[in-house]
């Protein structure tokens, strides 16, 4: 098993940050970390993953690992066509919600046509989909419909669920983890707090996620992804506690 890091562009929203693309960037290129794009920039509605702004992802990520956060806007399967192929582009995997593959949390399941159409475009594009934590029942019975696609375990979210405990989404999800999503909270709500920030997340639960996903031998992301501070104290922050803390491998190098 594998794992290689990411800081969510989200971390860049608040009002600390007024960093271009190009700039946000190259701060984490210079920290050792790859990018996990969201589709928008705080506050605008603009899609970063139009056509026309490609060759500006391109040059901004060159060199760069690169993780895709789906569109959240309800997208149509031409825009998801129109987004896969920005993630060929930037050798990207997608994160996918639920809702973005128009499946609705509290309701059944009617029919696979959308999602079905959006796995096969995935497929043939060589883009790997993972499908972000919601209701643990709904994200693995997609996985049984799917082969191809893989996990994104949020541990926030994990933390919070109020049917499933912490380890029961490690149990339920480990085999076929291909994306993280790091964050702590308070155990109320998804707040997107710093690692070890509140330690909500027992350190006996951190370990046995790392314990559970190194039983597979899958490459595997990490993103951080937490709420607007100072990038720069957040990824410092986030770091000590992953791999000074809890000794989690492959350490990204300046």
């Amino acid at each position: 098993m594998q794992i290689r890091y990411v800081v969510s562009s989200m971390v860049f929203w608040g009002r600390q940050s007024r960093l271009s693309l190009e700039q946000e960037c190259q701060l984490l290129k210079s920290l050792g970390f790859g990018v996990e794009l969201w589709p928008n920039t705080g506050g605008l509605d603009e899609c970063r993953y139009d056509r026309i702004n490609w060759p500006r992802l391109i040059a901004a990520t060159e060199g760069m690992l690169v993780s895709m956060r789906s569109r959240n806007d309800n997208p149509t399967l031409e825009q998801w066509a129109e987004q896969i192929e920005c993630a060929k582009l930037l050798n990207a995997n997608i994160v996918a919600d639920l809702q973005s593959l128009g499946i609705r949390q509290g309701s059944e399941i009617h029919g696979w046509d959308f999602v079905g159409e959006v796995v096969k475009i995935a497929g043939e594009n060589g883009v790997k989909l993972c499908l972000e934590t919601g209701s643990l029942d709904k994200v693995r019975q997609v996985g049984e419909k799917f082969d191809s696609v893989s996990y994104c375990l949020d541990t926030g979210f994990a933390n919070i669920d109020p049917q499933f405990r912490f380890r029961e989404y490690v149990d339920g999800l480990a085999e076929r983890v291909a994306h993280l999503h790091l964050s702590d909270n308070f155990g109320t709500s998804d707040d997107h707090e710093p690692l070890g920030c509140c330690a909500s997340i027992l350190r006996e639960d951190w370990d046995y996620l790392l314990n559970a996903l190194n039983r597979y031998d899958n490459d595997i992301t990490g993103a951080l992804e937490m709420s607007p501070c100072p990038p720069i104290v957040m990824i410092r922050q986030a770091s000590e506690f992953l791999f000074d803390d809890l000794k989690w491998p492959n350490r990204p190098h300046e």
